[in-house]
């Protein structure tokens, strides 16, 4: 089915279905996936269209296993409240089983109690907020890819230990990058460094980031991080290299980036940044196979970690409705449950285990951005620094109420 810029961009309640007929009630023999995405604003690329193709391209390789699946679609366009109604009109009107992606944390926690209080699977690959599993953790929801504490722990020791002990942040005021701000603070103070400031900014609407550049400089801290995301990382990069922030030395640290934000960027102006990823297209042979097969879907953007994960876990999620037929699967909490009980395996990530309190445990990859000269043609832009064990780089699950 081709898509249109106009069809993506419909009214916040709009769908659209992967198959011909329209999505209306619940169908005997049909599961009906919705990704729930930014497709119009500052993570449209990081997320969005990308994120859409890769799970059309999980229920591709899934093939069909005796039912037919159904992809929805629908921009939130960064607001908790149209999130929340687009996932209710859903569930109660279009018969959708299952929501994934959701960028913007506060999104992300809106539609977690809307998935929570209608029994519907979600798995969250959008938003990196660590709550998902901790203190607003639910029996429906999996945390898939990235979170605040991965990134924090992953990109925060390895700066810290190349001489970056004294921080400052600029921060986005809602959960996502509170939290980042928060758990990358925490890292730092706790292997004896300083936190010097940290200027917080509305999101979103800000595109102007040299008043808190300013600021962050006449500190005086060896490392600037950016608790953001999306187009303001990279509008916050770009400016301090405009305004000479990096000349004598102080580090620029893009807690939450991703090669799709380097491609932004440009080599000339990324060079030397250090990042966290839990997926990077050229790592090994099945990354580069998922790659080749999405690629032509995604008008030449290449996969990151948010959108291997929308493959990683709607694969995941339409196998274990295979091994549960469709109506056990209807219940969110029978179909999350069996994901867990069961190791995913597939090219994007490998295999991957689901803990309890449904954190899949992906391994973080600290890459550092090449130079022009280092890269060898396009998209060719990681080098891999460092490597954590899932199990270090993982939020504790004592705040998860359920998991025991």
């Amino acid at each position: 089915m081709k898509l249109t810029r106009r069809t993506l961009l419909r009214a916040a309640g709009a769908a659209i279905p992967f198959a011909a007929a329209p999505a209306r009630a619940e169908s005997k023999n049909v599961i009906r996936i919705g990704v729930l995405t930014d497709m119009s604003g500052p993570y449209r690329d990081v997320t969005g269209p990308t994120s859409v193709a890769c799970a059309r391209q999980a229920v591709e390789d899934f093939a069909g296993q005796g039912f037919a699946v159904e992809i929805l679609v629908g921009d939130h366009q960064n607001k908790p409240d149209i999130g929340a109604t687009i996932a209710r009109q859903w569930f109660d009107r279009d018969g959708v089983d299952m929501i994934t992606d959701v960028p913007t944390s506060s999104v992300a926690l809106a539609v977690n109690t809307i998935c929570r209080e209608k029994n519907k699977a979600y798995v969250n690959t959008g938003a990196g907020t660590d709550d998902l599993t901790g203190k607003q953790c639910t029996p429906v929801t999996v945390h898939w890819g990235y979170d605040v504490f991965m990134v924090s722990a992953s990109s925060g020791r390895a700066i810290y230990r190349a001489g970056g002990d004294s921080w400052y942040f600029i921060t986005a005021d809602y959960v996502f990058g509170q939290q980042l701000a928060r758990d990358a603070s925490d890292v730092v103070t706790k292997l004896g460094g300083k936190v010097l400031g940290n200027a917080v900014y509305p999101f979103p609407g800000v595109t102007d980031f040299s008043s808190f550049l300013v600021r962050a400089k006449a500190s005086g801290a060896k490392v600037i991080g950016f608790a953001n995301a999306g187009d303001d990382t990279v509008n916050c990069v770009k400016q301090a290299k405009e305004f000479g922030i990096t000349r004598d030395g102080t580090r620029l640290a893009a807690l939450v980036f991703s090669v799709t934000g380097v491609h932004g960027l440009g080599l000339e102006i990324g060079q030397g940044l250090l990042l966290t990823e839990s997926f990077y297209w050229d790592l090994n042979d099945r990354t580069r196979a998922f790659t080749r097969r999405v690629l032509p879907k995604t008008n030449g953007n290449y996969p990151n970690d948010v959108h291997a994960a929308c493959y990683a876990g709607t694969l995941h999620y339409l196998k274990s409705v295979a091994a549960l037929g469709v109506a056990r699967a209807r219940d969110g909490a029978a179909v999350i449950a069996h994901m867990k009980e069961n190791t995913a395996d597939d090219d994007a990530f490998g295999q991957t285990r689901i803990r309890a309190d449904g954190r899949a445990m992906v391994t973080p990859y600290l890459f550092e951005v090449k130079s022009p000269a280092e890269s060898k043609g396009g998209w060719d832009y990681y080098k891999l620094v460092a490597t954590t064990p899932p199990m270090d780089a993982a939020p504790p699950v004592t705040d998860c109420k359920f998991a025991g």
